[in-house]
C-alpha cells in the first residue's frame, strides 16, 4: 500500500532525491531495459517531479506494462492484468501491481464523469490521494523493472 507521508510541501529537486533514493534502496547490480521501456520510465519520474502525479501514475502503468511485455509476453496481445498473472514474479509485487493497476483503471475509465461533488468540494483530498498513489506508482515501477537484475 502507499507509503504515507507529507509530499505536498516537497519541491522539484525533493521529488528528484526521493527517486534517487529508490535507485539507491532497490538497485543492486544492473538491467537491461528496452529503449522504449527506458524512455517510459524518464517520462513518468519527469511527470513525478514536476507534480504531474496523475501523468505519472498513468505513465507508470504503461513503464511496467512496458517492461512485462518484453520480458514476459507470450502473445504479445495479453492485457496488463494477464501480464501480472503469468509474469514470474513475487506474489507481494503482483498485489501491488493489481493495486496500481485498478488505480490507474479508474482514472482511465470514470464511469459517472458528473458524480463530481467530492472534488469540487474537497480537491485537496483527491490531490492528496494522487500524490500518494504517485510515489507508489514511482516504487512500484522501479520494483518491477528492477526485479531481474544482474550483479
Amino acid at each position: 500500500m502507499p507509503q504515507m507521508f507529507p509530499l505536498a510541501t516537497m519541491s522539484y529537486e525533493d521529488h528528484w532525491e526521493l527517486l534517487v533514493q529508490l535507485d539507491e534502496e532497490l538497485l543492486k547490480g544492473g538491467v537491461i531495459l528496452s529503449e522504449w521501456c527506458r524512455f517510459i520510465v524518464r517520462e513518468a519520474d519527469t511527470a513525478y517531479c514536476a507534480g504531474a502525479h496523475l501523468a505519472s501514475i498513468l505513465i507508470s502503468v504503461s513503464g511496467i506494462e512496458t517492461y512485462l511485455r518484453s520480458e514476459y509476453s507470450r502473445t504479445g496481445n495479453e492485457r496488463l492484468v494477464e501480464l501480472i498473472h503469468q509474469a514470474p514474479i513475487d506474489n507481494a509485487l503482483k498485489v501491488d501491481l493489481h493495486i496500481l493497476r485498478k488505480y490507474r483503471n479508474k482514472w482511465v475509465h470514470i464511469d459517472v464523469p458528473w458524480d463530481d461533488e467530492d472534488l469540487i468540494q474537497h480537491p485537496e483530498n483527491t490531490e492528496q490521494k494522487l500524490e500518494e498513489m504517485a510515489f507508489f506508482a514511482a516504487r512500484t515501477l522501479r520494483r518491477v523493472i528492477y526485479e531481474n537484475q544482474w550483479l
